[in-house]
């Protein structure tokens, strides 16, 4: 097993545009995968589910593929409805998590590795 990678704050900034555009399509496959649930049960049990169940498979497997290469690239995803996620690093020689959400313009907070977004704090 390899090392977990260390971001600075510069690394995990530059990572950002891309997370915004990654994070955004998978909370909307989230949605058709909430909203197709119910539906897909009743379907698949009478023909196969259709459509429905076609656009409920193609989410679920986008949700895990991204949810794979984010990890690989050492980004911890933490909440897909908030967008929340961890970039490993390091302060004062410690091992931190610098932590980002959705709507926010650039990685601005930290908290140690045993809390979590509740012990948020300022760069």
């Amino acid at each position: 097993m390899s090392e977990e990678r260390v971001f600075t704050v510069e690394e995990a900034n530059a990572m950002l545009p891309d997370l915004r555009d990654t994070l955004e399509a998978m909370r909307r496959a989230r949605q058709i995968v909430l909203a197709s649930a119910e539906r897909v049960k009743g379907s698949v049990a009478g023909n196969g589910g259709g459509k429905p169940a076609g656009e409920y498979a193609e989410a679920l497997e986008m949700i895990g593929r991204e949810t794979e290469r984010l990890s690989a690239e050492g980004v911890l995803l933490r909440d897909i409805d908030t967008g929340l996620v961890d970039f490993p690093g390091e302060r004062d020689g410690q091992r931190v998590f610098l932590c980002w959400k959705l709507g926010e313009d650039e990685v601005g907070f930290w908290h140690p590795v045993d809390t979590g977004f509740s012990g948020r704090r300022p760069l």
